[in-house]
């Protein structure tokens, strides 16, 4: 079983970002440095499902069942990515969505669509199968969510919380507030979040840092260059010089 390593020589330097400046690096990448959506979402999905791997299923995912909850944007992508790559690994993965496809956004849907060829049972959130997973996967909502979540949304939450199997979220617990750390009605309570490129100022606040658990931070290809530039003029230590993967708290 590989070891995620922690960040420690570096960890007090390490900036965290508010959600607009995660917008900006997220605005630059594309349009600045022509990293693209789809590049981005590959790198977290791997990363995730590394994790996931590593962390939950005592390295090796054969025959352990994972449930992936995915919403319509860009974390529900990440998180499609990381089921099509644990099936790949042997994993019995099932994958629930809180919207139709006509609800996804292009890039998410097209993950979708892969996932739906590989044969990866696909249902609604509202209509989970009674199954007694080794892993929940929360791609249910990112760093934009407005407002508590509702609907096939909250319904996911709700099973993710009533779950007996840890939850592993990608980027933000969904329900909390990225930029304030306020958790609302309902929020993800997860045993392990992994954010990507730099972590967000809500993580660390008292209210959120209890649903967040354990934090892990992962690279999804951000050029250092981009974080020095105005608006941002961010210093950013070389988290990643020895691993993409590392380990907040």
């Amino acid at each position: 079983m590989t070891t995620i390593p922690w960040l420690s020589e570096n960890a007090a330097t390490v900036p965290w970002l508010t959600t607009e400046q995660m917008v900006e690096v997220d605005r630059a990448m594309i349009e600045d440095f022509h990293i693209l959506l789809p590049q981005m979402m590959e790198h977290a999905g791997r990363h995730l499902a590394h994790l996931a791997r590593a962390r939950f299923l005592d390295g090796d995912a054969r025959g352990r069942a994972v449930v992936v909850l995915a919403g319509p944007g860009g974390n529900g992508g990440g998180a499609l990515v990381c089921a099509r790559r644990l099936s790949a690994w042997g994993a019995r993965v099932s994958v629930a969505v809180t919207a139709g496809d006509d609800r996804f956004a292009d890039v998410p849907r097209h993950q979708l669509d892969i996932v739906r060829r590989m044969g990866i049972p696909i249902h609604r959130a509202g209509a989970l199968p009674d199954v007694a997973p080794a892993l929940v996967i929360d791609g249910i909502i990112g760093y934009s969510l407005r407002g508590r979540p509702r609907d096939e949304a909250a319904e996911a939450i709700r099973w993710a919380n009533a779950a007996p199997a840890p939850v592993l979220s990608l980027d933000v617990p969904s329900g909390l507030d990225a930029a304030t750390g306020q958790p609302f009605d309902p929020t993800v309570e997860a045993t392990a979040t992994m954010t990507l490129a730099l972590p967000k100022q809500g993580l660390r606040s008292d209210a959120g840092r209890p649903l967040v658990g354990e934090l892990y931070l992962a690279d999804i290809g951000v050029p250092r260059e981009l974080y020095g530039r105005a608006p941002l003029g961010l210093e950013v230590p070389d988290v990643f010089a020895a691993d993409d993967l590392v380990r907040l708290w």
